[in-house]
């Protein structure tokens, strides 16, 4: 049966090199931290991966820093990390607020930021953020490291140029210019998958990102462009249109998650900062 664990088979890495050597050696292993979404498709399942690599003990990967310019989150910081970092909270508050909004206090102390951004799904509320920072993806093998821009990281639905010998170990976001916002929609505040979720940098260089309306995170450059050339609203918002290419799921139909998308674009760029 695919729920049950006793077919199942868990390396404990003391360190990052160790870990790196077990993917290199032992793999393919499937990297787990937080497990907040693994657990949901081992209790409903569907899990059918058997050997797993468990990261939650290097500390090292938990660490948020900066070097110049540039604010590094370690793949292992979890949502509670984030929110409590003053370093997030200057430099990248729109992170901290997509954190505010990722389940409730316990999945918030669990979930990590490298796995959601390794989960790969297309309504991942710190992907929009993300990809309107123009992140960087820090992968890591025993070979060495790459760094991959945050829109070339995703080739498809679930699908990243990650390869089985590397692991996320870091996020770089270099100083962002502009207002910062993000807005998610969905069922419930926190607790529930977003219908569409967006992520933006309000200025003379404007950074637009959604999710849940592709089968990956999407920039909608076009849109950044018309307004950044002085289009109205309006104008923007059906470039936006044009952009986005929603499904109807369980959660939502394609209609409503492209009338709340034009709907988040005015709100967020319209919105008065005082409030």
């Amino acid at each position: 049966m695919l729920g049950l664990v006793s077919n199942r088979q868990l390396f404990e890495p003391k360190s990052v090199g160790d870990a790196l050597a077990l993917l290199r050696d032992e793999g393919p292993l499937v990297p787990l931290a937080g497990c907040t979404d693994l657990y949901v498709s081992l209790n409903f399942g569907t899990l059918r991966e058997t050997r797993f690599l468990d990261l939650w003990r290097l500390s090292t990967l938990r660490q948020i820093t900066t070097r110049g310019e540039v604010l590094s989150i370690g793949a292992l910081a979890t949502y509670t990390d984030i929110i409590k970092s003053p370093l997030v909270g200057r430099r990248l508050p729109m992170l901290v607020a997509a954190a505010r909004e990722i389940g409730g206090v316990q999945i918030q102390n669990r979930g990590t930021i490298g796995g959601n951004v390794a989960n790969a799904s297309p309504a991942g509320d710190t992907l929009p953020v993300l990809a309107a920072a123009d992140a960087l993806v820090v992968l890591r093998s025993a070979a060495g490291i790459r760094r991959i821009p945050f829109a070339e990281f995703y080739t498809g639905y679930r699908q990243t140029v990650r390869r089985p010998d590397e692991l996320i170990v870091a996020l770089e976001v270099a100083r962002l210019r502009g207002r910062q916002r993000f807005r998610k929609v969905g069922t419930r505040a926190a607790q529930a998958i977003s219908k569409v979720v967006m992520a933006a940098v309000v200025g003379s260089s404007p950074r637009i990102a959604v999710g849940s309306v592709a089968p990956t995170v999407l920039r909608l450059r076009a849109t950044e462009a018309a307004l950044a050339a002085g289009a109205s609203i309006a104008e923007a918002q059906q470039l936006l249109l044009e952009e986005i290419a929603p499904i109807d799921d369980v959660r939502s139909t394609a209609e409503y998650r492209r009338r709340v998308a034009v709907n988040l674009l005015a709100s967020l760029w319209m919105r008065d900062d005082r409030g």
